[in-house]
């Protein structure tokens, strides 16, 4: 049997954006920055903390390789340490068909530098 997760190490729940109505706040109200493999939306919120939220078109590709990297983006997110400089916001990561053709690695550190550069650019 494989070992438990700590509780400490999983993305919360409270940690991800989760209404549709969020979502379309963000894409309409927010301000974006656009990266090789993703473009970050993003806006306050008033929820003390960031929420996260992942978003990824057909153009991606089939369902497997959207959802792994969904996957991907979560575990990248999770891992950064620019995650602890971010002010409350909602943010969502929309990933753009050249993510499907990357290996993890430079996938995981371009949305480190690009989350570098937003948790930078807020505290200005």
């Amino acid at each position: 049997m494989p070992p438990a997760h700590p509780a400490d190490e999983r993305l919360p729940r409270h940690a991800t954006l989760r209404d549709s109505a969020d979502y379309r706040l963000c894409y309409r109200t927010g301000r974006r920055r656009t990266g090789a493999f993703a473009t970050l939306h993003y806006r306050p919120n008033d929820r003390g903390h960031a929420r996260l939220g992942i978003t990824a078109s057909r153009k991606v590709g089939g369902a497997v390789v959207r959802n792994r990297l969904k996957r991907w983006t979560r575990e990248c997110y999770r891992r950064a340490p620019a995650r602890a400089g971010l002010p409350a916001l909602d943010l969502i990561v929309h990933l753009a068909p050249a993510a499907a053709r990357t290996p993890f690695a430079p996938f995981c550190a371009e949305l480190a530098r690009q989350l570098e550069q937003l948790a930078r650019g807020a505290a200005r």
